[in-house]
């Protein structure tokens, strides 16, 4: 019970309703606000993975048939539900994740990006034609869907991260089986039932929740033809492993380090707000937020004065708070992971310019004191390249400095670091801005833009130990990645041509 009411119970989504699945397993749904528990979440085993994998797959053959104008009226359908339902998608957002509103009400916008983008499959899935390539013989190419589909999703984006794939994937004629964070569950229930609305055969869209026990179905069942995947790189490199080794496509995308690269002639009034922006947005649990600032010569020492300033100003409390701009992290034990830095911090020679320990929270007292899962911003100064805090991915409200001499220091730690997914250059010189993107080694790079997030229409994607397989996320490489190709040749002779010719076709 919560507060006298029955504690929510968040279940799956298979052929088209709500089901409790055959699993007693459960797990507890916080509200990181205040660290009580608001409902409970059923985790599945293996035979709900199954049967949803089974209703996608009766699904298929009708959807992969179904035109593709049909296709793109049930995407518009969906785009306008969506949009009407965003502040309710947003609120449970908040409620879960811990997320400000106004942050869950941008996830759901770029999300909704994306599924803009599917609604123009019939112009994605053109093919290529060549007319007479031999006499009378043409040959031409198309993109077909591979069958059921899987996305495994993580907690910072539960409605963002999952329209990555499944509007794509539903485009190109797959069917579609997600396995959202038990983190936060229930976004992915609304968006299910928002797809019945828009007219979505049932099993084209499929929901089971759960943890490990559903990954490993999913990566392992012989009918799922395709795997995505978004999280930590450890376990990024899992799924790559483990889904190929099944024979199954597999994109998965891991970790980050991601660095600001400031130069001397940057307007450090942009920089400082970039970096906080950056920085401590949906509490730093992003991962394209910027946790390194590589400082120029000598630039560092005001730098870092205006963004201690810009700190100082923010207002950290509950999602629900309009005022808020900063909410908790999503767990008691991802919050003390992240606060375990800045004691390693402080042991490894750097200086903790401001310690999120004490940030107050909206209501009066310290995050510390506060109940719920709080950290505020941190920043930390004079931090060692190669250290565990300037190495690691922290993935909370962190913010590091490292003091470098030159555009070429800077650059060499950045593509040193084990990971290649976002970073960014802060400069007035455009040679420096070109040298900068042709020579570092990371997938999306912004130039003075601290967020290099990539517009639906391009791919999402970075390098190193940020990437296992080789396609990137939505844009053409996602329409890619969920359809394979097939060239066809044809010739259709005329009735008075014919004979019998045992010799090796070739071109005439």
């Amino acid at each position: 019970m919560t507060h006298g009411r029955p504690a929510k119970q968040v279940t799956h989504w298979i052929n088209g309703a709500e089901v409790a699945g055959g699993s007693a397993r459960r797990a507890e749904i916080f509200n990181p606000a205040t660290g009580e528990v608001g409902g409970h979440v059923h985790l599945a085993g293996p035979e709900d993975v199954d049967a949803a994998v089974a209703a996608a797959a009766a699904a298929f053959p009708a959807w992969r048939d179904a035109s593709l104008m049909k296709r793109a009226q049930v995407l518009f359908r969906f785009r306008e539900l969506m949009y009407g339902h965003r502040d309710e998608l947003a609120a449970l957002i908040s409620a879960e994740h811990g997320k400000v509103h106004s942050d869950a009400l941008g996830e759901v916008a770029r999300g909704l990006e994306v599924v803009e983008f599917a609604c123009g499959i019939p112009h994605l899935l053109k093919g290529g034609f060549s007319e007479n390539v031999s006499t009378n013989v043409d040959s031409f190419s198309i993109r077909q869907p591979l069958g059921v589909v899987a996305g495994i999703t993580p907690f910072n984006f539960p409605a963002m991260v999952p329209m990555w794939m499944y509007p794509i994937a539903i485009a190109c004629g797959n069917t579609f089986v997600l396995k959202p964070s038990e983190r936060d569950p229930s976004a992915a229930l609304l968006m299910a039932s928002l797809w019945k609305q828009a007219g979505l055969p049932d099993g084209v869209f499929n929901v089971v929740q759960g943890d490990k026990v559903a990954v490993d179905r999913l990566l392992e069942h012989p009918d799922v033809r395709a795997v995505s995947f978004v999280g930590s790189t450890p376990i990024a490199r899992y799924v790559y492993e483990t889904g190929t080794r099944h024979g199954k496509r597999v994109q998965a995308l891991g970790g980050a380090k991601n660095h600001m690269l400031v130069l001397p002639d940057a307007d450090l009034d942009l920089v400082a707000d970039a970096a906080v922006n950056a920085g401590f947005g949906s509490a730093g649990e992003r991962c394209m937020a910027i946790s390194v600032v590589l400082a120029v010569d000598p630039v560092g020492d005001e730098l870092v004065d205006k963004i201690v300033q810009r700190v100082s100003t923010l207002t950290i409390g509950p999602g629900d708070d309009p005022d808020a701009q900063m909410g908790p992290l999503v767990t008691g034990a991802h919050r003390d992971k992240v606060a375990s830095y800045l004691d390693t911090a402080l042991a490894e020679g750097a200086k903790l310019v401001v310690d999120g320990r004490e940030t107050l929270v909206k209501g009066g007292a310290t995050a510390a004191e506060t109940p719920g899962f709080w950290l505020g911003p941190t920043v930390i100064d004079q931090v060692k390249p190669g250290s565990a805090v300037h190495r690691d991915e922290i993935f909370g409200p962190v913010l590091s400095v490292v003091r470098v001499s030159s555009y070429d220091e800077g650059l060499q730690i950045i593509n040193d670091v084990e990971y290649g997914n976002g970073t960014a250059i802060f400069t007035n010189d455009g040679g420096a801005a070109r040298r900068f993107q042709n020579e570092v080694e990371v997938g999306m790079v912004g130039i003075n833009v601290p967020i290099p997030v990539p517009m639906a229409f391009y791919s999402f994607g970075g390098w190193k130990s940020s990437l296992f397989g080789d396609t990137h996320v939505h844009g053409a490489e996602g329409v890619h990645f969920y359809t394979r190709g097939k060239v066809v040749t044809s010739r259709w002779l005329d009735p008075s041509h014919g004979g019998v010719n045992l010799g090796f076709p070739t071109n005439k």
